[in-house]
C-alpha cells in the first residue's frame, strides 16, 4: 500500500490561537531581557514564517546585541512557557470551519493510499502541541511526523524534515508528490513547491484565494467546510 504525507500548517489554516502566538514572545522576552518587548515588535510580519525568523526579527529590532546567538535560548524559553497559554487558548482560540471533519476525513485515505498526518508550522514544538491539544486536534495528527519553526528561518527548509521524520517512524519515502501541504499563505505554497510537493492553499488567513493561486497553488479552498471537496483537493479523491 503507498503511502501519503499531509503536512498541515497550524495558525489560520486549523486554528486562530487569538493572539497566543504574540504573547509567547511577549513572556519570553520579558524573562530573558528583564523588560517588556518593544512597541515595534508588533509590526514585524508573522504568517507564514517560522518562530525562528520572528524571533530574529524581534531580537535585531529590539536592540539586542548577537540576536543571532540568542535564538536558541530565546526559543527555548518559549517551549518553557508555551503550556502555561492553554486555558487562554481554551477560551480564545477557535478551531476553524470544517477542521475536525477534514481531519477524521483524510486520516480515512482512499483505496490503496495509507494517509499520514503531520503538522508543518512555524511555531516551536511545544506552543504547537499546546495549540492542538487545547482545541481537541490532535487525534489524527502523528505529531513526530512533523517540522517545527525552530530548524530553519526559512519554512521551505522545514519539508525535508519532515519526510525525513515520517520516512524514519514508517518506513516510508515521501519525497515529492508523496507530501501534500495544507496552508494559508503564499510562503506555504511556496515550501511545498520547493520540495515537489502538492500545495493546497486555504483562504481563512490573510490571503484571499486569489493570492494563493497566483502563488502556484494546484489546488485552493476558501475553507474546509466542504469536506468532499476538501477531500479532493488534498487526496483528489472522487
Amino acid at each position: 500500500m503507498a503511502s501519503l504525507l499531509v503536512l498541515w500548517d497550524v495558525d489560520q489554516t486549523l486554528i486562530s490561537a487569538n493572539g497566543a502566538g504574540r504573547a509567547i514572545y511577549e513572556v519570553a522576552f520579558r524573562e530573558m531581557f528583564g523588560r517588556e518587548l518593544p512597541a515595534a515588535s508588533a509590526a514585524v510580519p508573522m504568517a507564514g514564517r517560522t518562530d525562528r525568523a520572528i524571533a530574529l526579527d524581534i531580537l535585531t529590532g529590539a536592540g539586542i546585541a548577537d540576536a543571532r546567538d540568542q535564538i536558541d535560548k530565546f526559543q527555548a524559553i518559549q517551549a518553557g512557557h508555551a503550556p502555561a497559554l492553554a486555558d487562554r487558548i481554551r477560551a480564545r482560540g477557535r478551531v476553524l470551519p470544517g477542521v475536525p471533519a477534514a481531519l477524521a476525513a483524510v486520516a480515512r485515505g482512499r483505496p490503496g493510499v495509507r494517509v499520514i498526518q503531520s503538522v508543518l508550522t512555524g511555531n516551536v514544538r511545544s506552543m504547537a502541541d499546546v495549540k492542538l491539544a487545547s482545541l481537541g486536534l490532535t487525534r489524527h495528527l502523528d505529531l513526530d511526523a512533523g517540522a517545527y519553526g525552530t530548524e530553519s528561518e526559512i519554512r521551505a527548509d522545514l519539508v525535508p524534515v519532515a519526510q525525513r521524520h515520517a520516512a524514519a517512524r514508517y518506513g516510508e519515502d515521501f519525497s515529492g508528490a508523496r507530501t501534500v501541504l495544507v496552508g494559508d499563505t503564499p510562503l506555504d505554497v511556496e515550501a511545498a513547491l520547493v520540495a515537489g510537493a502538492r500545495a493546497v492553499g486555504v483562504a481563512t488567513g490573510g490571503f484571499s484565494a486569489e493570492d494563493l493561486a497566483e502563488a502556484g497553488a494546484h489546488a485552493v479552498l476558501d475553507d474546509l467546510s466542504d469536506t468532499a471537496l476538501a477531500l479532493r483537493a488534498i487526496l483528489g479523491h472522487p
